[in-house]
């Protein structure tokens, strides 16, 4: 196994799509240069146990081909009496994927690498029958120098075995090479993968100083008496604006570390919502010949917890509005589609939120990336437990385990500004409570950690409050607890260290659904299998979202909270896993399939609670939201609990035009729902037009009207984008709504919608946001669910434009057209 490097963003010289032809011309072009190969497409994919499959001369002919990043379970089927908790699909198994590679006569003398970004799980990786590495937590990222395996001008054939059968999951955790894979090519002399540190241990007003550190490899047997390593800083904007170079012996088969700083005058700062980055280009030299050059982005920024007050980012106090997030993107399982990842960034920061925790494990490059550039802060967690959860298992050597993953995790994220705060678990019992020699498995994790990153702060999130009573914080920085509050024993025997709730909330609720009447209690949950969106239902061992609110207002050193989730997801569907439903009387097939704790649902389409966290998140912006909808037909005359969402302190409600009375916030009160939202409990219904007016300090700010919808009378098709790019990775999600006559969204629509795709895109994934559809997720057909549903468009690997028309029963057809760039 193979491990360690720090996060370069290597310059990607062309596009891997057609032929080895092509790439060899290419190749020949850039010699002297680092050269990354997506490997994309033209994989074949067989799913089962195959003992010969490994060989070069293994026919796969019949296999089918298959794109990366791949998930093999998505498609289904859904097993109806599997377990819910990790998404009734069939994620468990063993697979093989198969992949010519043609190396071309200019890669002689050349060190080829292969870089996974994540492999679910226990990859086994292949070159010309020869194995030549293995990994085995699945959520990682892992290189290997497949060198010595290939044949250079001839082809060769990589073969990858992955086996999920040892996994062990809370959640749906995929399956398959379900992220990129990338082809490395680079002189024997080279700055190692992930080898760059960027450093800014002073930052000033005026200057700072850029610490680098470059680990250079020479696998060559060659010594050579000088080696130069120059060091460029480029501006934002590509200039560049100063450079230093440092000189070195490097004997052969031997690395060293080049050190120096630099200075930066008047530098910008990267901030939430500002994701400022300055690039540092690396270049390896003997004498004036360039061997290897690359690219890493960074961010200059200070940043520091303090235990009375909270977190602070370049000196000023920002309340952490988190989320977490876990790695699956819906309808497109574990396949991580950058665009999907984007999609969903873009959304959280329209509600105001400005940081995510990777619960609970390595995330997505990408997604480093995307924060960085968009100004959104990463709370980085590399492990749920430590048990087969990780991919440890009764053979595993814990401190070798250990030691790999935490210097991959830690070396390929550290130069991200976005990243503020590592974490080595989650929720771990034996760890709190130190069973199993659970401190010295903490210890061995802080300090592999430290190792390899001094700069940053380290976490373990806990969640039972009286394992605090043995000091297990003393390990690490910052206290990390998970609902209830019950982060106040630990804060009150270490009082010197900052406290974040790092899950919060963890309402339940499904889009679009009420339910009457109210609940009295947040955990009363019915056999209708789905969660009222009143928003006021949360599992005994959480709380409703004004809570969080309320104990932050109340306790300013809390430096803030990590909603738990930003997104449903597949998997953990509490209320109603299998055995909760058995306890309602009802059977496995009862059980759903994905959760109800999302802010946004399975396919990102935002349920009531959105506007709760905007209306707070992001006060200085109006938001004014009603709920329900206005469609309660044989409820004529009985009461209907009304609520507006909004940041203004009041609001006056309407129906059919006669007022309903003025309510507004208060801001002292004990009860939490009342300092957050505005409440009208006994609405006498009739159809028509309920109307908010919202009030901060006395004036208007805005109205909202919610309509009795007539019958449904047309589809409609809402892009979230017009244009996408070509290569077969760029997405599009169509959002599909059912209106009555007057353009009225229908609420109630249930309708089997029919999809027709022409030109140059095909469907990646449908879905509607139901936690209890099992309808397949590659469809042409996806019915509505409370009037709305989604289609996801995968581009093609060539220009053109892809025609959308949805149809269904007794509604008007609609259409919708999307560049392809």
């Amino acid at each position: 196994m193979t491990g360690s490097f720090c996060h370069s963003r290597w310059i990607l010289l062309f596009r891997f799509l057609i032929t080895g032809f092509l790439v060899t011309i290419i190749f020949q072009s850039y010699a002297q240069q680092r050269i990354t190969v997506n490997l994309q497409s033209n994989w074949r994919f067989f799913q089962g146990s195959n003992n010969t499959a490994h060989l070069k001369d293994f026919d796969d002919s019949k296999w089918p081909t298959v794109t990366i990043p791949h998930d093999w379970a998505i498609a289904g089927p859904f097993i109806p009496e599997g377990d819910g908790n990790t998404g009734k699909l069939p994620w468990k198994g063993e697979g093989w994927y198969r992949y010519p590679l043609e190396i071309p006569k200019s890669f002689s003398g050349k060190r080829i690498y292969l870089l996974f970004d994540g492999v679910m799980a226990f990859p086994q990786v292949y070159v010309n029958g020869a194995l030549a590495g293995a990994w085995d937590y699945g959520y990682n990222s892992f290189y290997l120098d497949i060198t010595d395996h290939l044949h250079t001008n001839q082809k060769n054939l990589l073969a990858v075995h992955v086996d999920t059968r040892q996994h062990d999951s809370r959640w749906y955790p995929g399956a398959g090479i379900y992220r990129k894979v990338q082809l490395i090519a680079v002189d024997p002399v080279h700055t190692d993968i992930w080898g760059v540190q960027i450093t800014t241990p002073v930052v000033k007003p005026n200057y700072a100083d850029i610490n680098v550190i470059a680990k250079v490899v020479n696998q060559s047997v060659t010594l050579f008496d000088e080696i130069t390593v120059s060091y460029t800083i480029l501006s934002p904007a590509g200039k560049e604006l100063t450079t230093k170079e440092v000189k070195a012996k490097l004997p052969g088969n031997s690395s060293r570390d080049f050190e120096t700083t630099l200075q930066l005058t008047d530098p910008q700062r990267w901030d939430i919502g500002q994701g400022v980055l300055y690039s540092l280009r690396t270049i390896v030299k003997r004498g004036q010949v360039p061997l290897d050059t690359t690219y890493t982005s960074f961010g200059i920024r200070t940043m520091r917890f303090d235990a009375d007050h909270g977190f602070y980012l370049n000196d000023r106090r920002v309340q952490l509005k988190g989320v977490n997030m876990h790695h699956d993107h819906g309808p497109l399982g574990a396949a991580f589609y950058p665009r999907a990842m984007e999609r969903q960034l873009e959304l959280l920061k329209s509600m105001g939120c400005n940081a995510v925790r990777t619960s609970h494990n390595v995330a997505a490059p990408e997604l480093l990336d995307m924060c960085d550039s968009m100004g959104i802060l990463v709370f980085d967690e590399i492990f749920d437990k430590y048990d087969q959860k990780a991919d440890i298992v009764d053979t595993t050597d814990f401190e070798d385990f250990a030691r790999r993953n935490i210097s991959n995790f830690v070396k390929r994220d550290r130069n991200h500004p976005s990243v503020f705060l590592w974490s080595v678990g989650n929720e771990i019992g034996d760890v709190q409570w130190n069973k199993n020699g659970g401190f010295a498995k903490l210890n061995t994790m802080i300090n592999e950690v430290l190792r390899c990153d001094r700069t940053r702060p380290t976490t373990l999130v806990c969640d039972s409050r009286n394992s605090a009573s043995l000091r297990h914080f003393d390990y690490y920085d910052v206290h990390s607890w998970n609902y209830g509050r019950r982060y106040d024993l630990a804060r009150q025997l270490e009082p010197n260290k900052a406290v974040i709730i790092s899950e919060s909330a963890s309402t339940v609720s499904t889009r679009g659904f009420y339910e009457l009447p109210l609940p009295d209690k947040k955990t009363d949950f019915t056999k209708s299998l789905q969660v009222s969106s009143y928003d006021l239902n949360a599992p005994d061992w959480a709380e409703i979202a004004d809570d969080d609110f309320m104990w932050q207002q109340d306790e300013a050193y809390v430096a803030g909270e990590f909603v738990w989730t930003g997104f449903d997801y597949l998997g953990e569907p509490t209320p109603y896993d299998n055995q909760a439903v058995k306890k309602l009387g009802m059977t496995d097939k009862d059980a759903s399939v994905s959760s109800y704790f999302g802010i946004f649902d399975l396919v990102g389409i935002p349920k009531d609670r959105y506007y709760l966290y905007k209306s707070y998140w992001k006060p200085e912006e109006t938001t004014i939201h009603i709920l329900p909808h206005w469609n309660w037909s044989g409820m004529e005359g009985k009461a209907i609990p009304v609520m507006v969402y909004t940041n203004g302190d009041c609001a006056e409600l309407f129906l059919n035009g006669r007022s309903l009375g003025k309510q507004c916030k208060n801001p002292g009160s004990a009860k939490s729902t009342e300092r957050f939202r505005l409440m009208w409990t006994d609405v006498t219904y009739e159809p028509g037009e309920l109307k908010a007016i919202a009030y901060k300090e006395g004036e208007q700010i805005g109205e909202a009207v919610m309509i009795t919808a007539g019958k449904p009378y047309t589809l409609k098709l809402t892009t979230d984008r017009k244009a996408i790019q070509s290569g077969g990775m760029d997405l599009a999600y169509v959002t599909i709504e059912a209106l009555d006559l007057n353009g009225n969204l229908c609420p109630l629509a249930d309708h089997l919608v029919e999809l027709t795709i022409d030109g140059k895109g095909t469907i990646a994934g449908v879905g509607n946001g139901n936690p209890q559809s099992m309808e397949p997720f590659q469809s042409n057909q996806v019915k509505l669910f409370y009037g709305k549903a989604m289609l996801i468009l995968r581009s093609a690997s060539d220009r053109g434009t892809i025609k959308v028309t949805a149809s269904a029963s007794e509604l008007n057809k609609a259409t919708t057209t999307i560049t392809v760039e």
